[in-house]
């Protein structure tokens, strides 16, 4: 049996903190729930090496992320539904939660709601954590006494969000890793190791084959230009990026975005799915159409997906049907459009954004998991042509000298 640390609340509202023996999580969680015990975190338990190793001060995040967001919200969603008020919830969180980026929020939430304001306002007071749509759907929430179902609709949003970037950022590793050691590879080859035959050609006076005055002519541009040429790539990379983050910059680059081959396509199921989902969850906790297309296009990270988003308001406020507006803006896949106007005709707008967005969560993924595979052997047998054109190009050339010394 494997050991779990565990965080939970008993019935009098008492912080237990503690291991249990168990063959999974889930029976961890289930030996928890047995003793009569919340359970709000439990994690397999480290070992003493890895603690002993944790990370300095320095180095641990100062930005909350998404699955911070995800195991807040988890977790007092969980508190809620076990009867206990707000105030005491958000006092026991903010005990529990003793490092990490989150530390001391609760605590912040808590004066706040204290002072008389509601949680929506609390959480809104902290922008830069709870982004817009969050803010809306507690809210939502509030108004219409569904406040943990919408903590737990929350998390569950969040949590699929943060599994895709999670699948991608490891179906990246391998292409990454290959990338960096290839490049490696041709910096000593052309810094380090062709200089050294340069000698033996001019000694032999012999006329070298094409290829290898073309690696040579390379070489020796990465030997006296090479690092101006990085310091030429780093600019150009800040100029880029800072003429990303203008307003200007960033409509016209998210427009080149959309228009390029196969990243395009990808980019407005992305966009699409994350639209929806926002969209259907705040309509399903009473958000009204106008203010949730307004909170769902905040959320879209396309600048130019996300101002044809909101050009739909304007519509929408006349009372004509959402679909309309969106096939007019001309950003969204046609398959998303014919279901979202069928969930208008059938009164079910709210279920078929959620199935358009699970249908395109899960397009996106197997998308992103093709490309991935094929990257990594188109990237593998690529840089291994360039390795082997470089070697062949001197061997070609060694060989030449070798003829003439017979």
């Amino acid at each position: 049996m494997a050991q779990f640390e565990y965080k939970a609340i008993a019935p009098g509202g008492e912080v237990l903190v503690g291991e249990i023996a168990a063959d999974s999580r889930e029976a961890a969680i289930g030996g928890l729930r047995h003793k009569g015990v919340v359970p709000l975190s439990v994690e397999a338990r480290r070992s003493g090496r890895r603690r002993l190793f944790a990370s300095p001060s320095l180095l641990r995040r100062r930005k909350a992320d998404i699955k911070d967001l995800m195991v807040f919200t988890r977790q007092l969603g969980i508190l809620l539904a076990a009867g206990i008020p707000l105030d005491r919830a958000l006092s026991i969180l903010d005990g529990i939660i003793v490092d990490g980026p989150m530390q001391g929020l609760p605590g912040q939430v808590l004066k706040l709601v204290k002072d008389g304001a509601s949680l929506a306002d609390a959480l809104q007071s902290r922008s830069d954590v709870f982004p817009a749509f969050y803010v809306g759907m507690v809210r939502a929430g509030e108004a219409g006494g569904s406040q943990v179902m919408v903590l737990e609709r929350l998390a569950n949003m969040l949590e699929r969000s943060e599994a895709l970037k999670a699948s991608i950022r490891s179906a990246l590793m391998y292409p990454l890793l290959v990338l960096i050691l290839t490049g490696l590879s041709l910096v000593v080859l052309l810094v380090f190791v062709i200089p050294e035959f340069r000698p033996i050609f001019e000694d032999a006076g012999m006329k070298l084959p094409l290829a290898t005055r073309i690696v040579i002519a390379f070489s020796d541009f990465a030997v006296e230009w090479g690092w101006l040429s990085l310091i030429g790539l780093l600019v150009a990379l800040l100029t880029l990026r800072r003429y990303s983050m203008s307003e200007a910059g960033r409509a016209r680059l998210d427009t080149w975005i959309l228009s390029a081959p196969l990243l395009g396509e990808l980019v407005r199921r992305i966009e699409t799915a994350r639209f929806c989902r926002t969209l259907g969850t705040l309509r399903a906790n009473g958000v009204t159409v106008i203010e949730a297309v307004g909170i769902a296009a905040g959320t879209l990270a396309n600048r130019a997906i996300s101002q044809a988003a909101r050009q739909t308001i304007g519509p929408l406020a006349k009372g004509e049907g959402l679909s309309t507006p969106m096939q007019r803006a001309g950003c969204f896949p046609p398959l998303a459009l014919q279901l979202i106007e069928v969930g208008e005709e059938s009164g079910r707008l709210e279920d078929m954004l959620l199935q358009v967005a699970d249908i395109y969560d899960k397009e996106v993924e197997r998308s992103i998991q093709r490309m991935l595979a094929l990257l990594a052997p188109v990237m593998t047998i690529f840089l291994g042509c360039l390795i082997g054109f470089i070697i062949g190009a001197i061997l070609a050339a060694i060989l030449g000298t070798y003829d003439i010394a017979l």
